[in-house]
């Protein structure tokens, strides 16, 4: 199904990148606003989402994780898709999951712009949007809307929501407003992330300390085992029963931390009930960045793409080593091979952010057909 890789990978970086970056006057974030306007517009009506997945839609290695059942091992990373609202699109591009949001309890507007940099030449990007969103409730009503609730398929494709803290929620009361995003996202979601590693709000990494955590990923693993049910009849949904399996729960780590204390976040972890680890998140770090860069470089934000590579394969590998649940392995996935690298250092699937920005839809193709490759042989 879809064009081979190597012709949209071609397409894209002849064709279409170069229209892309050079539209909005550069806004890297502005040119995200549309293009999610137009997924979640036209892109997301029948006839061109059928069109899309004649055009760039791949088949991948299907595997199950944690009681799901994916398509393939390629996802959509947190970040692209905020509000949800081009979640009938992703399917078509070659995804066979995708993980929404950040998603807060209330509704935010982020941090100032600009808040997104584009390093052309390092192939990265740096951002401190700052969970930018139209809070959970919002967020819940949308996917019903699109009639997207847990285990239905109407998505086409198992479907991820990162939930992380409201700014102005204090951290002595995190743990009731990741409560609060839970329940009102759990019937849409076929498992919840919880992001306590992004850079860019304040005081949200000291979440990742064995107490904290411990304290935020047992109430979330225990509402999300009684929260495991949906409505009775979803407005058109089919096969949707009450009494699903618990919700599973991810935890999303940062790149930055020592070993130490990724030993701390996986004891925790295990002990409270975590379905699994995504590795990693945007870091701090500076390295790999090519001179022409360094002046965006030095914006405050994390850094995601082509320098975050070896750290993101690094901290998969570790983590994979030292514990038996599930991991996701993200953070610069710019080419197939970083993709295998990633499976081979124990990933059990990856997913795409910056790499899909500079890439298109011809790097989850091209990661799906070598993975089945890769299987057969």
């Amino acid at each position: 199904m879809g064009l081979p890789a190597g012709l949209l990978s071609a397409g894209y970086a002849a064709v279409v990148r170069p229209v892309l970056f050079a539209s909005y006057g550069g806004d890297p974030e502005a040119i995200h606003e549309r293009l999610i306007e137009l997924l979640a517009g036209p892109g997301s009506a029948a006839p061109l989402r059928a069109l899309t997945g004649l055009l760039a839609g791949s088949e991948g290695r299907p595997v199950t994780v944690a009681g799901i059942d994916f398509p393939s091992r390629v996802g959509l990373a947190a970040g692209l898709d905020k509000d949800a609202s081009a979640v009938l699109a992703w399917r078509g591009l070659g995804f066979g999951f995708a993980e929404l949001g950040t998603v807060t309890g209330k509704a935010q507007p982020g941090n100032p712009r600009p808040r997104v940099f584009r390093l052309r030449d390092s192939k990265a990007l740096v951002n401190r949007m700052g969970f930018n969103n139209p809070g959970a409730a919002a967020v819940a009503a949308t996917l019903a809307e699109r009639n997207v609730y847990r285990g239905n398929g109407v998505a086409g494709l198992p479907v991820g929501i990162s939930i992380g803290k409201t700014k102005l929620v204090d951290l002595a009361d995190a743990v009731e407003d990741y409560l609060v995003s839970l329940r009102l996202l759990a019937p849409h979601a076929d498992y919840v992330a919880v992001n306590v590693s992004s850079p860019n709000t304040p005081g949200l990494r000291s979440l990742q300390d064995a107490g904290a955590l411990a304290e935020l990923v047992g109430a979330l693993v225990t509402d999300a085992s009684t929260a495991a049910t949906v409505p009775e009849e979803p407005r058109g949904t089919s096969g949707v029963t009450k009494g699903l399996p618990p919700l599973p729960v991810f935890v999303k780590v940062a790149p930055d931390l020592t070993w130490a204390q990724l030993d701390e976040v996986l004891a925790t972890c295990v002990d409270r009930g975590a379905s699994g680890l995504i590795a990693t998140n945007t870091t701090l770090a500076r390295t790999g960045i090519a001179d022409a860069d360094t002046g965006s470089a030095s914006e405050a934000g994390g850094l995601s793409g082509a320098p975050l590579t070896v750290r993101a394969r690094e901290v998969v590998g570790y983590v994979a080593s030292h514990t038996d649940l599930p991991v996701m392995g993200v953070g610069g996935v710019m080419t197939p091979a970083d993709a295998m690298a990633l499976f081979d250092a124990g990933a059990d699937l990856v997913q795409l952010y910056t790499g899909f920005i500079y890439g298109g839809p011809g790097l989850p193709a091209a990661i799906n057909a070598l993975d089945v490759e890769r299987q057969r042989s």
